[in-house]
């Protein structure tokens, strides 16, 4: 459900940076179906996935206008683990740009003694932001973990999910 007063109007970017299984689109790839900056040509018979996806700008009333992922490059979802910040790959940098490199830090703080994350997608490469550190993780595979050590990160490496469930 969107707040009220928000919807996608030309921001497009999630047709971008998300993976559509039923369309067969990658992430990083504009939808075959999508006009930039103007919306779906296919809306009315868009795939299950694309209806009940939204990003938490548009849910989210408390999210400040800059976070509108047309005007920030960043489309911001959340997971179990905790919030996911999907970069648009042309502007691979947005994230660390202000406001949102110290909105997220503190996101980061309080996300830390819930054991929330805060995980910045660029292309394929992750990066763990917490309150005093930023750790690049690389290329995390889909059946690949983030495994954390402490409460308050001090180390974070990725390993196999086969590996955790042992």
């Amino acid at each position: 459900m969107t707040a009220p007063g928000r919807q996608c109007g030309d921001c497009t970017l999630c047709c971008k940076v998300m993976a559509i299984e039923e369309l067969a689109k990658p992430v990083n790839a504009w939808c075959a179906h999508c006009r930039p900056g103007h919306g779906c040509m296919i809306y009315a018979n868009r795939p299950a996935e694309c209806r009940t996806f939204a990003c938490v700008w548009l849910v989210n009333e408390l999210l400040e206008e800059h976070w509108k992922p047309s005007k920030s490059k960043l489309v911001l979802t959340t997971s179990e683990d905790g919030l996911e910040v999907r970069c648009d790959p042309g502007f691979p940098d947005a994230w660390r740009k202000e406001p949102f490199r110290s909105e997220l830090r503190e996101w980061a703080v309080s996300g830390e003694a819930p054991d929330m994350t805060v995980v910045v997608i660029v292309g394929q490469r992750m990066t763990l932001v917490t309150s005093e550190h930023e750790f690049d993780l690389g290329i995390v595979g889909p059946d690949e973990r983030i495994e954390l050590e402490g409460t308050k990160v001090v180390n974070a490496t990725v390993v196999k999910a086969s590996d955790l469930e042992q």
